[in-house]
């Protein structure tokens, strides 16, 4: 019978309908509105959240064909994230199944993106590498089974895609800046700027990219504004080029570390052209499969959520009323 699942740990709202690990529907609406303050305002998010869910619970039911009473269970992104923006996605969910009586299966945001890999068309089967990088995470995942992960390496200061977003804005592009960045950097030169690659001879598996954007701060100083709008798609290309020998850097010394046959991504940062082709080019090199998963399951949605919930612990009524949500998550396994 089928899943629904629903997702709002930032500022997407998304509602999906599973059988399986076949998607239904997988319903995302994101917020404009976040793009005049440059990044994303919690209490906006969630205020957002709130006018949306329903809506976008009630198109993914009808994309699907399906009604409530013909659910079997509901999935829920209860953390890490923004709290608010959790919240209204948490108590939506238990607003569905209570009345029913259905199970509540509270999932973790991070195994979504690792169980988006699991979905079909050709699903990848454990074991497998996972590099996730978002605007909020970035690690190394080690993925054993179906049921959860190992953290291996993590980013010690901002997410990749953090960074990202702070250079476009920067550069006077418009939010998310992962677009905007990877369209502008096309038509530079990534050598014409030296961007340093943090974290790079150092021997373990964690990432840094604090220091990569003071360093596009102080070279736009030295420019001046109207230089560094004019050398904006060069230092644009050098800016992605340096986050990108970061990541494929990590991810190597990952596969030199461990026996791994396969190779996939997760987040939003994962839907970047010039990553992808770097980490198809490395699984090539080492001859294993790397799987690259729909650009549409790589940002924020649903149906990574509805795959996680497969393999997760559900809830029974009613003991789920008083379960809460969580911002952050431990290192270590999950």
């Amino acid at each position: 019978m089928p899943l629904l699942a629903i997702e709002t740990s930032c500022d997407d709202t998304c509602a999906a309908v599973l059988d399986g690990s076949r998607i239904l529907s997988n319903v995302i609406s994101s917020q404009a509105d976040h793009e005049r303050y440059g990044g994303v305002v919690p209490e906006v998010a969630s205020r957002h959240h709130l006018e949306l869910a329903v809506p976008v619970v009630e198109a993914a039911l009808a994309d699907a064909g399906v009604g409530f009473d013909d659910l079997d269970s509901v999935a829920v992104t209860a953390g890490p994230g923004l709290i608010g923006a959790l919240l209204v996605g948490l108590s939506t969910a238990k607003a569905i199944a209570a009345p029913r009586r259905l199970p509540l299966v509270p999932t973790d945001h991070l195994h979504g993106h690792v169980a988006a890999n699991f979905l079909d068309p050709d699903p990848l089967e454990p074991p497998f590498l996972c590099l996730i990088a978002s605007g909020g995470h970035t690690m190394l995942a080690g993925v054993r089974d179906h049921h959860g992960f190992e953290v291996l390496g993590e980013t010690l200061d901002d997410a990749a895609g953090e960074a990202i977003d702070k250079a476009a804005r920067l550069l006077g592009l418009g939010f998310p800046g992962g677009p905007e960045l990877e369209r502008l950097a096309a038509d530079g030169d990534p050598q014409a700027f030296t961007f340093p690659v943090a974290m790079s001879r150092d021997p373990g598996l964690d990432f840094s990219f604090s220091g990569l954007k003071t360093a596009l701060v102080y070279i736009s100083r030295e420019l001046g504004e109207e230089e560094t709008a004019r050398r904006a798609a060069d230092l644009a290309a050098g800016y992605q080029a340096a986050v990108v020998d970061q990541l494929v850097t990590k991810l190597r010394r990952a596969l030199e570390a461990g026996e791994w046959p396969a190779v996939a991504l997760g987040g939003g940062v994962a839907a970047n052209g010039p990553l992808r082709r770097a980490v198809a080019g490395l699984c090539e090199q080492k001859g294993i499969p790397f799987k690259e998963v729909n650009r549409e399951l790589c940002t924020d949605n649903a149906a990574m959520i509805g795959s996680a919930a497969r393999f997760s612990q559900p809830l029974a009524y009613p003991d789920y009323l008083s379960f809460d949500a969580f911002s952050t998550g431990p290192r270590g396994n999950r």
